[in-house]
């Protein structure tokens, strides 16, 4: 059984912990007064605010860092918010992380430190190799780096015996050469931070309607008359979409959150740049119904509506779009079948949901006349997660909500271009098609097979089948499942690199040579031989932009993310034709090169310029369906079978308010009510008070995995909060260390990290 002790910024710093429950508008004053002090606390009050002026601009700016929600369509000056200001200062901040304070501490006391302490040492400066004799990061020139990584690749017997991993922050330029790297060396090894998030959308969205991704834009969230909003903290996982709701609930739209928990962005906001609002204190509702299903209970709550739809259907035709089913889609009648065979006694017990409040739901769908589906990862994160995304499709098709304005899937993607990275080549189960473009333009002989996805690189690398991992940024130690066996994984490597803006928990569990390779950000200019480049991002809406930094680097010593795998590939691959050199010092020749490739960037250089860019063709939208049957494919996937054992709690993992993915800012979380803890349970009173339990009480939390092994975490602090009987939540990455590495759907290989079996009690029992 794994054990990790908790530790936590708040605590360590002797503040006592505070919970009060929030009842206040989400962003509006709290935000303002949240961001002021974060700039304050970082010492950036002039860089701040200028970086403000910039972010998202059409012309001339850089893309926030943070989510993937949309640039405004009407070029909005202050389409920003609270996390994106965050974020930026995060990375503009004035503090170096050199060759001295490598020099003044070990990587083992360094293992000591917290995530918050980690980050907050401020920006990586040159490129650092891992020194066993002392323990220390010292530096080496980057010649020297590519070489070391070079050589590693080249030496290797297999190139599957390496993995390439990349988060959602890396620029489609530089995604694509990362692809183009691996797979010339000879390996589909390309694990990404969507084997972890929204792969469950991707391959539920492509069996159902033949594309991976959601069918709208932001001008179909502004027409939309009803809006229905699953498994998504919006006021802290996407903030910019608060503006979406608050104009959508003034149109008159109706607006459905469905989440165990109730969010801030599910009762109401002032949206800061709203300046009279602001002034006046005057909040706008962001929902008509709150709906809170029971953890992993979302699919059986979307089937009760279908049913209803149907049943409704019997006497009132118009309750049904016959025309759209008819000529559009394929496998109704089966789907018909199933609902009308599952009973409601059935949906109640599986969703947590009364009928009457599933009807009050249907009420608003069959109203509306566009409709549109919002979802995120608790909706994905769970064994059935793709069946559930499809049975969001399923209630789509029902009303012929798709292929017009205002209607349609879409899901809420978590980082800044994760969906481009997948776009433009991330993919461990490659396309013949891509891959035979890919070979033809490049000049290169692609491999075939499928590689590695997240989970399947970690039990790779623990069974010593991969000895290289390379991860272009984020964080992988700690976003990963099963933290203490992930650890192990990587440890087990011969050589571990990352490329990364600032110090992590990754840099500090490696393998037996390592390599820390900084890179600029995307706030900086990225100064190269034919002059200043941008990049281009995929938005959540298949909206492709340029991004330009506007900073002075950190440091001299920092190269692009394209330069530094242009370097790494010229090492390894010292016979290539590629014109790596060239790609590097003008990114107008990646894009030319990107056009040919990939479907749906042709001539990209000059659309890519244009106001707001261009987005990329989706035929579901025009009711072209590339599935088999050339049509839009109802599911009729049986309910899942939750977990009855009255003395197991279903735990989903979760990011607090301060917190970006792996990012801590400190141990807050407004939006929920909580200063100074990260290590809690959220749990229902009912189910605290049958165990014994009291606010603030420690407790110790053992996951049961499917094999019956066990991992616990002790010490937690239990929080009252509203939420479904036989449900908990607590924040990730601390939590990680409870998901098991084999517990992953067989659906998407995902890790369920939002559906763990675990048990609670008081700690010392």
């Amino acid at each position: 059984m794994a054990t990790v002790s908790p530790g936590s910024v708040g605590e360590s710093d002797g503040h006592e912990p505070v919970f009060h429950p929030y009842h206040h508008p989400a962003a509006g004053w709290g935000a303002a007064k949240s961001v002021t002090g974060f700039l304050a606390r970082e010492g950036e009050p002039i860089i701040g605010p200028r970086a403000i002026l910039k972010m998202n601009h059409e012309n001339g700016g850089f893309d926030c860092p943070g989510c993937a929600w949309p640039d405004d369509m009407k070029g909005l000056h202050l389409d920003i918010c609270e996390n994106g200001i965050k974020h930026v200062t995060w990375e503009m901040t004035h503090k170096r992380v050199g060759r001295e304070f490598f020099a003044a501490h070990t990587v083992t006391e360094l293992s000591g430190w917290s995530e918050f302490d980690l980050e907050n040492q401020g920006r990586l400066t040159e490129p650092m190799s891992y020194d066993p004799d002392t323990d220390r990061y010292v530096p080496i020139s980057w010649p020297d780096a590519f070489e070391m990584a070079g050589r590693a690749l080249r030496e290797l017997d297999d190139p599957n015996r390496a993995a390439f991993y990349t988060s959602g922050r890396l620029g489609n330029e530089a995604t694509f050469l990362y692809q183009l790297l691996a797979r010339e060396l000879g390996t589909n090894n390309l694990p990404d931070c969507s084997n972890m998030c929204h792969e469950a959308s991707g391959r539920a969205l492509q069996a159902s309607l033949g594309t991976g991704k959601g069918t709208v834009d932001l001008k179909d969230w502004e027409a939309a008359d009803a809006l229905f909003i699953l498994g998504v903290n919006a006021a802290s996982n996407a903030p910019r979409m608060l503006t979406a709701l608050v104009e959508a609930h003034k149109r008159g739209a109706r607006i459905v959150h469905i989440n165990p928990l109730v969010e801030a962005a599910a009762r109401k906001a002032i949206i800061p740049h709203e300046f009279l609002a602001m002034a006046t204190f005057r909040a706008t509702p962001t929902s008509d119904l709150n709906l809170q299903p029971r953890i992993g209970g979302d699919m059986a709550l979307l089937r009760g509506m279908a049913k209803a739809v149907l049943e409704q259907s019997k006497s009132d035709p118009k309750a049904l779009d016959h025309e759209f089913i008819e000529r559009y889609t394929s496998g109704f009648d089966a789907y018909r079948a199933v609902c009308e065979a599952t009973s409601w006694a059935e949906i109640e017990q599986l969703s947590g949901v009364s009928e009457a409040r599933i009807r009050a739901g249907v009420d608003i769908y069959r109203a509306a006349d566009r409709t549109i589906v919002s979802w995120c990862l608790g909706v994905t994160q769970h064994e059935h997660g793709v069946d559930t995304v499809r049975e969001i499709v399923n209630l789509l098709l029902l009303r012929g909500n798709l292929g017009r304005e205002g209607a349609g899937p879409s899901p809420v993607r978590g980082h800044s271009n994760v969906q481009g990275n997948r776009t433009c080549g991330i993919d461990h189960r490659p396309t013949e098609a891509f891959l035979d473009r890919l070979g033809q333009v490049c000049g290169i002989e692609p491999p075939r097979a499928h590689g590695l996805d997240t989970v399947a690189t970690i039990e790779a690398m623990t069974a010593g089948r991969v000895q290289v991992f390379i991860g272009m940024g984020g964080n992988f130690a700690l976003a990963a499942p099963d933290t203490a066996y992930t650890f192990q994984a990587l440890r087990n490597c011969e050589l571990t690199v990352h490329v990364s803006t600032k110090l992590n928990r990754s840099h500090l569990v490696h393998g037996r040579r390592a390599l820390i390779l900084p890179c600029l950000g995307r706030t900086e200019k990225d100064m190269q031989r034919n002059g200043i480049q941008s990049a281009s991002v995929e938005d959540s809406m298949s909206m492709v932009h340029l991004s330009t930094g506007m900073k002075k680097p950190a440091s001299p010593h920092l190269l692009s993310e394209p330069a530094i795998i242009a370097g790494i590939a010229r090492a390894a691959l010292p016979d290539s034709h590629t014109p790596w050199q060239d790609y590097v010092g003008d990114y107008d020749r990646i894009r030319d090169t990107m056009a040919a490739v990939l479907d749906g960037f042709e001539d990209f250089n000059r659309r890519v310029r244009l106001p707001l860019g261009f987005r990329i063709r989706q035929p579901a939208r025009e009711l072209v369906f590339r599935t088999p049957s050339g049509r839009a494919e109802f599911s009729a996937a049986p309910l899942p079978q939750l977990a009855q054992n009255a003395d197991v709690l279903t735990l989903a993992t979760m990011r607090s308010h301060d917190q970006w993915n792996t990012t801590i800012y400190s141990d807050n979380d407004r939006y929920r009510g909580i200063k100074n803890l990260r290590t809690l349970i959220f749990m229902n009173t009912n189910d605290m008070r049958e165990r014994g339990l009291g606010e603030f009480d420690k407790v110790d939390i053992t996951s049961i995995a499917r094999d019956g092994s066990t991992r616990k975490l002790s010490g937690y602090k239990v929080i009252p909060y509203d939420i479904p009987r036989g449900c908990a939540a607590g924040y990730m990455p601390e939590m990680n260390v409870l998901c098991a590495i084999g517990d992953y759907s067989t659906q998407s290989d995902q890790p369920i990290m939002k559906n763990v079996n675990v048990r609670v009690e008081a700690s010392g029992r």
